[in-house]
């Protein structure tokens, strides 16, 4: 008999989902990836979303760096990094940030400094939200895995 545990963490799991799809934090591409993964490679959206966020923090922090320069005035090079931030954004179903991306590259294509501050605020504090997030579901899904290994024996 499988732990009743393993049961609890699916709908743990599957509510944590359902407010990241109702919150408009992940979108369809998100289970898209979710049905790449198989037996063969039980880790792959963990592994997919760690490498999306190793590349998110750079380019995080390449966008602080470049607006933090007094003497800024590359908005082109802030685009691409934005380009890049949004693609990978979206490549994972990762809605919010991708959205949030779109608004600091239309304030970049306006040379609105003050407007690229603020949206590198909201896409710092998004991309935060989302990792959390992210972590915390991956945790329920180690846990839910090793529940299911567990079987407890029968009682007679």
């Amino acid at each position: 008999m499988l732990g009743l545990g393993a049961d609890r963490l699916r709908a743990d799991m599957n509510r944590l989902l359902a407010f990241l799809f109702h919150q408009g934090i992940l979108d369809e591409q998100y289970l898209q990836l979710q049905q790449l993964q198989d037996e063969s490679s039980p880790n792959f959206v963990s592994e997919v979303v760690n490498i999306y966020f190793h590349e998110s923090e750079k380019l995080l922090r390449n966008l602080r760096s470049l607006l933090m320069d007094r003497e800024f005035s590359d908005y082109k090079k802030m685009g691409i990094h934005l380009n890049q931030f949004m693609g990978s954004s979206s490549s994972i179903g990762a809605k919010r940030v991708r959205n949030v991306c779109v608004a600091f590259r239309a304030a970049s294509e306006q040379n609105n400094r003050a407007g690229c501050l603020r949206a590198l605020e909201l896409l710092e504090h998004e991309y935060c939200f989302l990792k959390n997030k992210l972590h915390e579901l991956f945790q329920i899904e180690q846990q839910r895995v090793l529940a299911v290994g567990v079987r407890y024996p029968m009682q007679n």
